[in-house]
């Protein structure tokens, strides 16, 4: 495929694009917002120069952190401007990025990678300066950056063995778009040598480390998580099962009857908040007693809450709070195949993880966990049962891991500072 086919494909389909973001309103009422941005037409000007990050949604938003901060530290005649693709993404990035606290930072839709709606975005904005999170290849979009001479870094890059395959049967448009960045940060060895065999077995893309190694902990998180954990039983076993997707649930309900732990107290967050409705409607179809975590806030003492089993996680950025609450976490997405979800936030916090056998969007950290003591596989949901009793009723395992988990966290960050080193190369001024 050449990017004229693929330019011409992208015009067929985006009449349908109106439809996609009717039917997903529907559930979110969101996606009905901005939708000129989607299409390249912008109203909000930058007064400064501005250097531009693109994060897809709420994983590459939480990662961007601390590279954000080191941004506004070192370019403090420059704005920052966040490009999202989802809403929860733009959510993430306001509560993150509070505007009254973030001024010089503004956020947006990027638009489809259709040659007149990526003209329409860099023209508006006129980015010094294009950082792409993880593995965002954007065709149009990087040759518009290269015939524009806007520096674009792909930053953070990951690229599993199932998205390279993909990549692979348009193997020259991936390796021409490729090969117009400017430069390639890749979080490991294994997706450094996916990217550049897509490269034709270049070495243009390095290793620089994982941006979620480097998240810290908000400073009163731990401490809302002493609170929520107070409201919620400090004696009573609690088991979270964080960022779970589509089909885990029933799994995860079905493991915590069979683990047999008394008392035991179930926080499930749904990785998409589109589901919180959906996953109250399982709940009470499995007769399970639960309140939802909206119904009570910070200033609610323990008496006013209902007593119940589970508690379903509907609330947006507190994810830290709750690892911070819970004695063992597991992590969603990996139960069933659908590449799992990051685990270094709960390392971060400290606590003992579990997680499923499917973690190729998330593999070298994963097994990196799991050889450091800081996470331990299960594969179905009856060992997650078992495991999950152990840890339980076993406080000395629970520390040991606990201890693996900070130490793991701590030995992989620095990847900040090695990508200020190589942004520098192309924004010497500050």
């Amino acid at each position: 495929m050449t990017r004229l086919h693929y330019s011409a494909l992208l015009y067929l389909l985006l009449p349908f694009t109106i439809l996609k973001l009717l039917w997903r309103g529907l559930k979110q009422p969101a996606y009905l917002e901005h939708w000129s941005e989607r299409y390249g037409f912008y109203n909000q000007a930058a007064s400064q120069p501005l250097i531009w990050l693109h994060c897809v949604s709420v994983g590459e938003t939480r990662a961007a952190k601390p590279l954000i901060e080191a941004l506004l530290d070192q370019y403090p005649a420059h704005q920052i401007l966040l490009s999202h693709t989802t809403p929860t993404g733009r959510e993430a990035s306001e509560q993150l990025f509070p505007k009254e606290k973030y001024p010089r930072i503004s956020r947006c839709y990027l638009p489809y990678d259709t040659p007149d709606a990526v003209k329409g975005f860099l023209k508006h904005y006129r980015p010094t300066l294009g950082l792409l999170m993880e593995t965002e290849l954007w065709f149009n979009l990087i040759a518009s950056c290269k015939a524009q001479a806007i520096p674009l870094l792909l930053v953070n890059a990951r690229l599993s063995e199932r998205s390279a395959r993909g990549y692979a049967k348009v193997g020259k448009l991936s390796a021409l778009g490729l090969a117009n960045l400017s430069a390639i940060a890749a979080q490991t060895e294994q997706d450094a040598n996916r990217l550049n065999a897509l490269l034709g077995n270049a070495n243009k893309a390095t290793v620089m480390g994982n941006l979620k190694f480097d998240v810290t902990p908000p400073a009163d998180e731990a401490e809302r998580g002493r609170y929520l954990r107070g409201l919620l039983g400090l004696k009573r076993p609690i088991f979270l099962a964080a960022s779970t997707r589509d089909g885990e649930e029933a799994l995860i309900l079905e493991a915590i009857a069979a683990s047999g732990i008394d008392n035991l107290l179930t926080v499930i967050v749904p990785r998409h908040p589109q589901r919180f409705d959906e996953v109250a409607m399982l709940l009470t179809k499995h007769h399970q007693a639960f309140c939802r975590r909206s119904e009570f806030s910070m200033g609610t003492v323990a008496g006013d809450i209902p007593n119940c089993s589970v508690i379903l996680g509907d609330s947006m950025g507190e994810m830290f709070t709750y690892y911070a609450a819970c004695d063992v976490a597991f992590i969603g997405g990996s139960l069933l195949p659908l590449g799992g979800q990051n685990l270094i936030e709960a390392s971060a916090m400290g606590k003992p993880v579990l997680i499923g056998p499917f973690t190729f969007n998330f593999s070298d950290a994963t097994d990196s966990a799991v050889q450091a003591g800081a996470a331990i596989r299960v594969h179905n949901s009856q060992e997650l049962a078992e495991k999950l009793s152990d840890l339980m009723n076993n406080v000395e395992a629970r520390k040991a891991m606990s201890d693996a988990a900070l130490s793991f966290s701590k030995s992989a960050s620095g990847a900040t500072q090695r990508l200020m080193e190589l942004i520098a190369k192309y924004l010497p001024n500050k």
